[in-house]
């Protein structure tokens, strides 16, 4: 159990993160400051914070839980996720700073209109908040049982804390916090796999032996021949298969970087293009460290378990913070406990504050304010939007296999969002306003219910009602986004052919 070390290191790094957003307070003197720190944080720290909040702490947690419960073929998913990065770096990052703006839904202004915009930034409302929703509820769960506390006032906490330094220092308080997060989870995750190695019977040699036996160490799913009957069920069916996993890591990963402000934010505070560009690409390094740190973890949890089968074990998803809480010797135990609170104190506050005020708020419902009354309302939008964040992440824990849960949600809008951007940056058509928006609404609404349906393996039946007898029952998640941006490229450019086109601006 905790003793009064652990809670120590615990206090001392929220009284750090506390005490980072209060030393900015007197830097914010409009949104400028508030939602890009005039473009002055160094392109290292830039890197740090985009890393903690790509890794967050469903990393942290469910990450050593997938190893743990199946095996390493999640780093299939990263190398399409790095090949993403790449196009990102290249392909968004030059559009934002060419157009100088304050969120990345304002190119779609310039590009197309202020309908699509404001449509671009809904979608990213409920895309963040749903997703950063799963996000809190990991960390929430894991620290109440750590701490033995009830899951509503743990969830409290965080949003508090989150609010606190948030709104105070704006998004260079978010940036400093997060290179302090990033710094904690990984010295805490390099500290925890050593003693979980040292715990092992014969050390890493038992847990390649062990863990390579039960098929914990597989990472390439190559998947059926084209000549299997079942080819295309499986690969509709199974999004680990290798080529599935790199194609949706590319797509899926370029909708969440090129199209997500809270991750983009972090690399519009840099002063150049070419700066934020090498911040992006720096980020595959430490993404790629984090990830087989995090997976080497769960894989010697479980040669250890397998070893001590007397032991009590928890849920997959709890394996992490029941080994740290059983096992771990204390000030080690607070240093892990510490990571876990400081990537759920993460949130997207800022950047939802920022998406609202700039999109939304500045140009349809007041305009022509001052620069403190803007100031003021962002302020309060981290508010509003924590308390949203809380109230969402507590629904959320009524769910279990909390990584593939963000992906899903993600799965439903972020081929929408892809979709619109890739028409803005790889054409110069000026699509219609309007046809973007029904394109986008219609798609989500489509992936919406492919969602539904295959969760409740439905998908079959309605397929086999049309005609296709050898139809699954369900679709894997990592195809809504491929579909969603597919679809929304071709209705958007179909749709505005009865609009009258024009030429897209230089």
């Amino acid at each position: 159990m905790l003793t009064w070390p652990d809670y120590a290191v615990l206090l001392v790094a929220i009284a750090v993160l506390l005490a980072i957003g209060g030393a900015f307070t007197r830097r914010q003197h409009d949104t400028v400051d508030f939602f890009l720190a005039r473009r002055r944080v160094p392109w290292w720290a830039a890197a740090l914070s985009f890393l903690a909040t790509e890794i967050s702490a469903v990393t942290i947690i469910s990450v050593p839980a997938t190893a743990y419960r199946e095996n390493l073929e999640y780093l299939q998913f990263f190398v399409g996720s790095s090949l993403a990065k790449v196009a990102v770096a290249f392909l968004f990052i030059p559009a934002f700073y060419r157009h100088d703006v304050t969120t990345i839904y304002e190119f779609l202004e310039h590009r197309f209109g202020r309908a699509t915009q404001v449509t671009g930034s809904i979608f990213f409302f409920v895309t963040r908040l749903a997703g950063s929703g799963v996000r809190l509820t990991v960390p929430a769960i894991a620290v109440a049982l750590l701490m033995g506390w009830p899951l509503v006032p743990t969830i409290a906490l965080f949003i508090v804390v989150s609010i606190v330094y948030i709104a105070l220092g704006g998004v260079t308080a978010v940036v400093w916090t997060n290179v302090f997060q990033a710094l904690v989870f990984l010295v805490a995750g390099v500290l925890t796999l050593g003693f979980a190695l040292s715990r092992v019977d014969g050390g890493l040699a038992a847990v390649v032996e062990m863990a390579g036996a039960a098929g914990r160490l597989n990472i390439v799913n190559w998947g059926p021949s084209p000549s299997d009957p079942h080819f295309w069920r499986r690969i509709l069916t199974e999004p680990n298969i290798v080529w599935v996993a790199v194609l949706n890591g590319v797509v899926g990963s370029t909708a969440a970087f090129g199209t997500d402000h809270d991750l983009m934010q972090r690399l519009l505070t840099v002063e150049t293009r070419r700066q934020s560009q090498r911040t992006l690409l720096l980020t595959i390094i430490g993404t790629f460290v984090t990830l087989v740190l995090y997976l080497g973890l769960g894989v010697a949890i479980y040669t250890f378990y397998a070893q001590h089968p007397g032991l009590p074990v928890s849920r997959p998803d709890e394996i992490l913070p029941h080994f740290v809480r059983e096992l771990m010797p204390a000030v080690l135990r607070g240093l892990m406990l510490s990571a876990i609170v400081l990537a759920s104190i993460d949130s997207p506050l800022g950047s939802l504050a920022a998406s609202f005020v700039t999109d939304i708020y500045r140009p349809l419902l007041v305009r022509r304010r001052s620069e403190s009354h803007y100031l003021s309302v962002s302020r309060v939008s981290v508010v509003v939007f924590g308390v949203i964040l809380g109230l969402l992440a507590y629904g959320f824990s009524f769910f279990d296999q909390f990584l593939w849960l963000v992906f899903k949600i993600a799965g439903v809008p972020f081929g929408s969002l892809l979709g619109v951007f890739l028409l803005g940056l790889l054409t110069r058509r000026r699509i219609a306003d309007a046809a973007n928006v029904v394109a986008m609404i219609a798609m989500a609404a489509f992936n919406f219910v492919l969602l539904v349906l295959s969760e409740k393996k439905m998908l079959g039946a309605v397929s086999r009602a049309v005609g296709w007898a050898d139809a699954p029952d369900s679709i894997a998640w990592s195809w809504l986004v491929i579909l969603g941006t597919i679809g929304t490229v071709v209705l958007a450019l179909a749709l505005s052919a009865f609009a009258r086109p024009r030429s897209a601006p230089a």
